[in-house]
């Protein structure tokens, strides 16, 4: 389930009983929303006063934010009756469209632009996102974690200096914590430049280790597409030749009531893995938080070395995730961060020279969601 969901169901129950006794006629703002209960049909329509309060309208335009991004919808349709004159050119656009609806609404919500800001990363935007972290600094200069964005998104971009400047501020805000983050894009920068493995990496503990292989999107009818089974093959090889080591599926997107956890979990049984060896993880529904929920069970399980399996363009992203997910659990657990991680990837480059370059979009995802599994939500309060 979605982090929203709930929420978002109590208010769908409120707004339709409004539209319903509602008989002024005066102009409305109408926003289509995916049905969130198997009652509705995928293309209702939600009206709204456009005299309803701020409040509303507001929450009104993170929900179809927060609904666009998750689910998409009909973009035709948002251009009609959400934002007239804009053309959309995908789901992300609406979610940018509807957060800059809100900090107009209401400019002093720092949680807005802060969520406005994202949405132009995520859409590689860069000098765009620079800009609104800008106007927060310039409404709050000892903001630390838009003082940390603009600064690293600015070396992203090209701006050393800016970089330094930010860092500086930080440590005047906060340098226990300016300082952490530093260390944590030291590491980061040295996990860029791992070797991949692409066959079985030799001298593996036999003992708590354990192999972690990573979802991959299930097609609509909720079989696995050919990423995800390259990924499992790899897992397979390790599985085999370290037979002791316990094996974590992680993914929990489902598709036509299945999960990725669900479905890699078959596959390995009818290779003849045994099914005790498997510890299926299936809440996550991003690297983010496969990196976290699967961290939480290796904590729980007392492992100490962990091999992440997964294709060759995600694995820097998702072993710099694993090494942050590890700092947290283990300073929360009053420990210090000692796992060893190797990996085993499915190439899916056309060279391995090919392979080792890391391209500045690569970079943004990377450092985007370090960001997040460090604990900086993308959304405040909304999605992490």
């Amino acid at each position: 389930m979605k982090i929203f969901t709930k929420k978002f169901n109590r208010r769908l129950a409120m707004m339709m009983t409004a539209v319903t006794v509602a008989m002024a006629s005066t102009t409305s703002l109408s926003l289509p929303v995916k049905a969130a209960t198997a009652s509705m049909s995928e293309n209702s329509i939600i009206t709204f006063k456009n005299d309803a309060p701020t409040s509303e309208r507001i929450q009104q335009l993170i929900d179809t934010a927060m609904h666009f991004y998750w689910n998409g919808g009909d973009l035709k349709q948002a251009e009609k009756d959400i934002f007239k004159g804009i053309t959309l050119k995908g789901k992300y656009d609406v979610v940018e469209n509807a957060f800059k609806q809100a900090t107009v609404l209401d400019p002093y919500n720092i949680d807005l632009k802060m969520s406005l800001a994202s949405t132009q990363i995520v859409q590689k935007k860069i000098p765009e996102a620079l800009r609104t972290y800008e106007q927060i600094l310039h409404l709050q200069p000892d903001h630390f974690n838009a003082n940390l964005l603009y600064g690293m998104y600015s070396k992203l971009n090209g701006n050393e200096l800016a970089y330094k400047q930010s860092i500086n501020n930080l440590r005047k805000i906060d340098a226990d914590q300016t300082n952490s983050f530093v260390q944590k894009f030291k590491e980061t920068e040295e996990i860029l430049g791992l070797k991949m493995n692409t066959e079985v990496p030799k001298g593996l503990p036999s003992k708590d280790h354990a192999i972690v292989i990573l979802g991959y999107a299930l097609a609509e009818d909720g079989t696995m597409q050919e990423t995800l089974v390259e990924r499992l093959k790899q897992g397979l090889k390790l599985a085999q030749q370290y037979p002791d080591s316990k094996i974590i599926v992680t993914g929990g997107v489902p598709k036509n009531g299945v999960t990725e956890a669900d479905n890699m979990t078959k596959w390995l049984v009818e290779q003849g893995i045994a099914k005790e060896r498997i510890l299926p993880e299936n809440k996550a529904t991003d690297t983010v938080e496969s990196a976290l929920f699967s961290t939480e069970i290796i904590e729980e399980q007392g492992i100490k070395d962990v091999t992440v399996v997964t294709s060759a363009s995600h694995i820097r992203r998702s072993v710099a995730l694993f090494k942050e997910a590890d700092r947290f659990y283990s300073k929360m657990n009053g420990k210090e961060a000692k796992r060893n991680f190797t990996n085993m990837v499915y190439m899916d480059y056309e060279t391995v020279e090919e392979a080792h370059e890391v391209p500045k979009s690569e970079l943004l995802v990377v450092y985007r969601d370090l960001f997040r599994t460090a604990g900086l939500w993308q959304y405040p309060g909304i999605q992490r």
